[in-house]
Formats: C-alpha cells, structure tokens, sequence
C-alpha cells in the first residue's frame, strides 16, 4: 500500500474523530477523587507519543454541544508490526492505594476496511510505571514492556464500520480498570496500539474514599480505600455528643471499614445514649428526655414518663424523684415506681388459750403501692383499770414464729401472767418504711388473761339437705369454760367473698340453714358463747345444696348403705393383707441380692398410722405448711444451676447442708417476686401434701423456705429423671426381672399412698421417678396448674432432668412419639 492511501485513510479517520459525540459522565459522587480528567480539556494535553510520527496523535474535535474537545487517535492499520505508546505526564496519587481508570473509546472494524494488514487488531494494552519522581523524557522510562506494569489488554465491546449521514459515531465504548497497591509518590500511564484504528476520546484516573459519615451515634472520617479489592481499611469512630460505647462485644473503640469500592462496612462495637437522653435523627444524635420523662440506662430505648408518685424537673434526667411521703427502697431499681407505708391492719382479734394468746388479723386496706408487707408485734403491761402508764412487756414472753418481720398475718404469745391486763399492737410495715419519718400504723387490742371464752369446735357434720337448705349439727368445744350461752354460725357461698357471709343463731348444736341456691357449694364456721363472750370460729367446712332432680339426702336414709359398705370393706383389707402376707413370705424365699439393693417393696403398717390430710381444709394455708413441711434455714440451701425458668417460677439443681450432717443434692422449684397469694397457695400446696408421706417409693420432701425470698420447696434429687424417658433412653438394655422389680416398687408406693386415703389421679411414666439405684418413686402431687402457667422452659440439664422436677406438667411437653413407655404406664394400672 502506497503512503498516499495511508494517509487518505488517516485523514477519513481524523475526519471522522470530530463527529464523534461524548456523553461523559462528571463524577459528582464524594466517594470519587479525581486524580487526571481529559473530559473537558480544550487545550493540548501534551502526553507524549512514541514513535513521535505516525502512530498516536492528539487532535481536536467538536462534541455535541459544539464545543473543543482534545482526544488521541491512530490508525495504521495498513503497515504490519505496528507499536505505538502514548505516556501521560506524571500523575500523583494524593494517598490513594488503589486507582481506577475510566477509558471512553472507539474502534474500527478491521473487517469494514479494504486496504489493512493482516496485523489489525481492535485491542490496545494500559501499562503503568510508579515513580517517586516527575522527571520523565522522550526515552525514559523506556518504550517498551520491561519496566512497566501490565494493566489489561483492552478490547472493545462494540466497534464502528461507517460514519451515519450526521457524522456521529456509531459504536462507543466504556471500560474501566484499576491497579494497586501503590506505594510511591505517583505514577505515569502508557497505551500501546499494536495495529488498531481507534480514538482515546477521554480518560479519567480515580481513587475510592468513604465519606465522612454518622452512623450509629458515631462520627467516622473520611478514610482512603485499600489497595486490593477485597481490602477493608479500618477507621476509629468517635461516639456523638451525649453517646457513649455500648460495645457488648468485649473489644475497645467503635470501628467501621471502608471496603475496596468505598463502601462503609463491618462494624465493630457501637455507640448509645447515655442516661437520660434518647434516640433522634435516625441515630445521628442524643436528645435530652424533656420534663416529666427520664431514661435509666444506657441504650437506645425511648424516654419514658416518670412512674407512679414520681417527677422530673430538669430535662435530661435518668431518674424521676419520689413525691412527698413517698419512697424507694435499697432494693428497688431506678425506674420503679415510688411506693408509701402501709395502713394498720384491720380486724385484729384475738383467742386466749389458757395463758397463751392468739392474735390473728387481716392484710392492711392500703399496702402502699408494695407486695413486701411485714408486721411486727408490741407487747404492753398495763395496770388495772389503765390508772397508770403502760410498760414494754418483759422479756420471758415468747411469740411464735417471731415477734417482728412476720409474714403471716397470726402470732401466739406465750409465758404470759395470769390476771394480767395486756395490749397488744401489730405495726404493718415495708421496705420503704425506715425511709419515713412517720411512726408505723398499727392497730391495737386489750387482753386480759384472766377472760376465758370457748375453745373452737372440733367439727361439723350434714344432718341432711334439700335444694334450698342444709341441716348442720356440731359438738359442744373441748373446753367450754363456762356454760354455753348459744352458738353463732356464719356462712358464705364459696364462689364469693368472705366478706358477703351470713350468721344465724342456734341455741342448741343443730341448725337448718334455708333460703340457699340449688347446687352451689357453701362454706360453713361456727363459734359458741358463754357469759364471757364468743370463742373463734372452727375451721371452714363446705357443704352443697342439691340440684335439681336429686332425692333429699339424710343420714338415717343411707345408714344400712354405709354398715354394709364398711363390713365389706373391712373384708376386702382382710383378703388383701393375707394375700400381701403371702407374697412377703415368697419374696424373702426367692429375692435375690440384686433385688435387695434396689429397694423394699411391701410396707407394712401398725398402730398409730396416719391419714392424708387435704391442705385445702385449712383455712390459713401457713398451718398446713407449718404441721407437714420442715422450715428449712435459706443459709442452708446452695443454688448451682438453674435448669429451668419460666415466667413465674424456676426450676434449680443445687446442695443441701444440714447442721451436723453431710451435704447432698437436692432440687429446688422457686417462685419468682411478684406472685399472687393464689399462686404462692397453690405453690406450698404440694410441699403440704407431699410432707405427709414417709416412703422409700414416694418422692422425699427436704423442706421449704417460706421465711425469705424467693419461696422454695427442697425435695430429693432423682438422678434418671422420669420413667418413660429413662426407659427410652435405656431401651433394650434391662431384664425382665429388672423391670418387674421397678413395677414392684410403684405397686408399694401406691399401695402406701391408698392406705393413706389419698387418690393420685394420674399415675403414668411421667409421674414414676427413678434414682441413681433404679428406685422408683411415686411424684406429681399437685401445682400442675401453677407450672403451666411457666409456657417457656429453657432446659440446660437435658429433658430429663427437667422432666424429674416438672413432674406434674402435661406429657405432651416432653414425650417423643413411642409405645413403649406408655406401655409401661399401662402395665403399671394393673
């Protein structure tokens, strides 16, 4: 080819250069520095092009607007072996450690042009050359691949065949590249052409940077991206006015990273309002709480108004002060509301046992905003007739169970002196009342030893009833101490308050009570009284009228039923003990020794036995708890492991030291602050009933601890947990002869609980305890109401242990789909 084609052909391709158009983008984005831009440069660049003739030359053109811009060009795609560079001028890199470049470019199709070589090519290479010096020349650094560094071979997307009838481009091209890490002063560029017609019409050399930016409560600078593309760059936070670390992580300082594209990522650690100021502006600041609100803690939760009885005056307050008489106590935390002193009890009465007195008395009207009521007992000697001051009584008197810090509402005094006029006060008190100044309230009573009023009377008993009244008859009290004048009976429908009672006078030991609903159950007291007064009222009894369609019941009606049914009854206890005299006799003949170290079976039973008491007979649930549980010393209790919680109690496996004797394991079900008396009620109900049982296959109970927070019942700790998991778990891996030894063991449990007239009402697996020796023991007596109320077990012991404390809860909880514990809980009815 001729070098007058060429250059015709360099000409069309310089012609063509000032009818391409540019849609370049300005980087307005901070994330973006600019370090080299050409886009809107008018003037010679001056970049410097090797060979210095044909091959790269700067020309300008017009954009779409009209306006000069300065792009590069070449176009000797006619003449084989073609290499060309184009070096920029020195660019510093301003810190960056990484750089990015932005190439808008165009390429002609080697296959629309006639006259080329073989050699054309539709690439072009980017090199670049650090230096910590701006002193290049027309040689140096050196025209060749050697001291560069490789960037990319760039290769279009898109390349153009013809020019359109406006002149415009038609194909235009975008690439960007990037090259790190830099470590010296700055750097130059380099373009190779190897046989391409194409236009560099602009470059533009950048580095990412994350801004400057809030987030969380914590100011980050401006912070440089790495040098690779995965780097993350490390930046130190400064939490905003009236924030402060938060961190719960354990490290020191708030951290963000600034990612290869100049992106904040992964932080670490964080900021928070400090007391008293709250969450604003979508975490970039802390606002002072404002009058009347106040915040506790660090954190990003809200202002909240100040408690009950409570205020702020200033803003920014992280607690609400007490009004005028009322308190927090040392042991109630900031936010709490405030809390005053209690009223005086109310309805204090007494009972004088010989030269005993037993004061009993109801909760105060007003407690004071608080659960934590106590009271405590002041003993006075007055002289006859109150002629002169009264005096503390001496120290000989005893008071049962104490005389201060009561938590029942009954004391028994004791050691008194005959014939001696006394007053009694009760002071009801809480924990805020040492902050008071005032004087407790209390109520106060006279009592004089030498007064002697009825004992109670022992009991009642139905003459008979109808639909609408019930006949009572009841004995004359253990000690009448005088003659009785005449009885008073009072009554109330159960389902109602105490309060809504009705008395009716009899002045012999029966009495009908009429004008009563159908139905309904009723409870029942009665007192008798002399010339010196009314003794107490006997414990409440509950009797039900009949409903409709049923016969009026009387005693001499169902006489003959009640002889035949204990004449055969006393015959089956007869059959039953020569049949259990029988096996006893077999079983010392054949037992083995293995059966000797599980456990004794059969019990046998003399004179003097007890009987199962319900504890709901009682009408203070503190005396059942009192007769059948032992007072357990909290100093005496070790709480481990908590392997159970729920929202109104826990579950813990702890040790128990008693004085004088070795420490062992125990469990311990606890009741959470802020309980219910229902709920404490019905918690102590089952420490009463299994306090009653003496069995070696029936669940041992320890103790409880009633005289301090929290509440808790003590019993034996059972190793294997339940008798369907354990049988579960250890499927396969015991003898007949083992298992009929563990069915024995239930059978005399249960036989010993049926002699003691109390009915179970849900024997299964579930309920069968098994220890370390495979004892099996008899469990679940009651509170099942209590622990489902607890939907949320956290279990940290495993299923089965957690399952040998929360006997009483319903199967479905713990129990896996198998037949073969139920199995077991069906062999076990028999």
């Amino acid at each position: 080819m001729d070098p007058n084609t060429i250059l015709k052909m360099k000409e069309g391709a310089m012609g063509m250069a000032w009818l391409w158009m540019t849609c370049l983008i300005g980087v307005a984005s901070s994330l973006e520095e600019i370090l080299l831009d050409t886009t809107s440069e008018t003037s010679e660049i001056g970049w410097t092009a090797h060979p210095p003739t044909n091959g790269w030359d700067e020309v300008s053109v017009l954009d779409d607007r009209k306006q000069l811009i300065r792009t590069f060009e070449v176009c000797n795609v006619a003449v084989p072996g073609q290499n060309n560079w184009l070096r920029t001028h020195f660019i510093e890199r301003r810190g960056a450690h990484r750089v990015h470049i932005r190439l808008r470019f165009s390429v002609r199709d080697c296959a629309s042009m006639r006259t080329v070589a073989s050699s054309c090519k539709e690439t072009f290479t980017l090199y670049y050359n650090e230096s910590d010096t701006d002193v290049p020349t027309k040689e140096h650094p050196e025209w060749y691949e050697g001291p560069w560094s490789k960037v990319d071979t760039v290769a279009a997307d898109e390349s153009f065949s013809q020019v359109d009838s406006t002149g415009k481009v038609v194909k235009m091209n975008v690439k960007v590249r990037s090259f790190g890490p830099l470590s010296k002063r700055g750097f130059f560029l380099a373009f190779q052409d190897s046989g391409a017609c194409m236009s560099l019409v602009a470059v533009q050399v950048f580095f990412y940077k994350c801004p400057a930016v809030v987030k969380g409560f914590a100011s980050f600078p401006e912070t440089f991206a790495g040098g690779e593309r995965t780097s993350l760059v490390e930046a130190p936070g400064t939490c905003v006015p009236d924030a402060e670390e938060a961190s719960s992580t354990g490290s020191s300082g708030v951290r963000l990273h600034c990612n290869g594209e100049g992106e904040w990522m992964v932080a670490i650690g964080r900021c928070a309002c400090r007391a008293g100021y709250e969450p604003a502006d979508d975490e970039k600041i802390c606002k002072a709480c404002v009058t009347g609100t106040f915040k506790a803690s660090v954190g990003d939760a809200r202002c909240s108004p100040c408690p009950t009885h409570s205020y702020s005056s200033t803003p920014g307050s992280s607690e609400c002060r007490c009004l005028t008489r009322y308190y927090r106590s040392s042991s109630d935390i900031s936010d709490a509301p405030c809390t005053s002193t209690p009223s005086a009890p109310r309805d204090l009465s007494y009972e004088i046992i010989g030269s005993n007195v037993l004061l009993t008395w109801r909760l105060p009207k007003d407690l004071g905003g608080r659960k934590d009521v106590f009271f405590n007992v002041v003993c006075k000697v007055c002289p006859a007739g109150f002629l002169g001051p009264c005096v503390h009584c001496r120290d000989s008197v005893q008071f049962e169970p104490r005389q201060n810090g009561l938590t029942e509402s009954r004391v028994q005094v004791s050691n008194l002196l005959a014939r001696v006029q006394y007053v009694f006060e009760i002071q009801a008190v809480n924990l805020v009342t040492e902050l008071s100044t005032d004087a407790p309230q209390y109520a106060s009573i006279n009592v004089s030893t030498s007064q002697s009023v009825p004992s109670a009377v022992p009991m009642m008993h139905q003459v008979s009833r109808t639909m609408s009244s019930i006949t009572l008859s009841w004995p004359q009290p253990d000690q009448p101490n005088g003659i009785i004048l005449d009885y008073q009976l009072r009554y109330f429908d159960k389902s109602e308050d105490e309060d809504n009672s009705f008395t009716l006078t009899s002045e012999t030991n029966m009495a009908t009570i009429s004008n009563l609903s159908p139905g309904k159950i009723y409870a029942f007291q009665v007192r008798a009284r002399t010339a010196v007064g009314y003794g107490p009222y006997s414990g409440k009894m509950y009797f039900q009228t009949l409903v409709g369609g049923e016969r009026s019941e009387m005693v001499q009606d169902r006489l003959p039923l009640i002889v035949g049914s204990a004449l055969g009854g006393l015959a089956f206890l007869v059959i039953a003990a020569i049949a259990i005299l029988a096996i006893v006799f077999k079983s010392k003949r054949r037992e083995t020794p293995y059966t000797d170290r599980l456990q004794q079976y059969i019990t046998t039973r003399g004179l003097g036995v007890k009987y199962y008491i319900d504890p709901s007979t009682y009408e203070d649930p503190n005396e059942a708890i009192r007769e059948f549980a032992k007072e357990i010393d909290v100093s005496f209790v070790k709480i481990e492991e908590v392997i159970g919680s729920g929202e109104f109690g826990e579950v813990c496996f702890g040790r128990l030291k008693p004085p004088g004797k070795r420490e062992y394991t125990v469990a311990i079900k606890t009741l959470k602050a802020g309980y219910s008396d229902e709920q404490r009620r019905e918690f102590l109900s089952e420490a009463s009933i299994m306090g009653q049982f003496e069995h070696p296959n029936v669940i041992r109970l320890e103790g409880v601890v009633t005289k301090s927070r929290p509440v808790m019942i003590v019993t034996e700790f059972m190793e294997n947990g339940s008798l369907d998991s354990f049988l579960r778990q250890k499927e396969g891996q015991f003898s007949v002869l083992q298992l009929v030894g563990m069915l024995r063991g239930i059978a005399a449990g249960m036989r010993y609980l049926s002699d003691m007239n109390y009915v179970h009402r849900d024997l299964a697996a579930r309920n069968i305890l098994v220890n370390s020796n495979l004892v099996c023991k008899v469990s679940d007596f009651g509170c099942q109401d209590f622990w489902r109320m607890m939907p949320q077990i956290q279990h940290t012991r495993g299923p089965w242990v957690v399952r040998s404390l929360f006997a009483g809860l319903p199967q479905r909880q713990y129990s896996i789909a198998n037949s073969h514990p139920q199995v077991t809980s069906g062999a076990l009815g028999l």
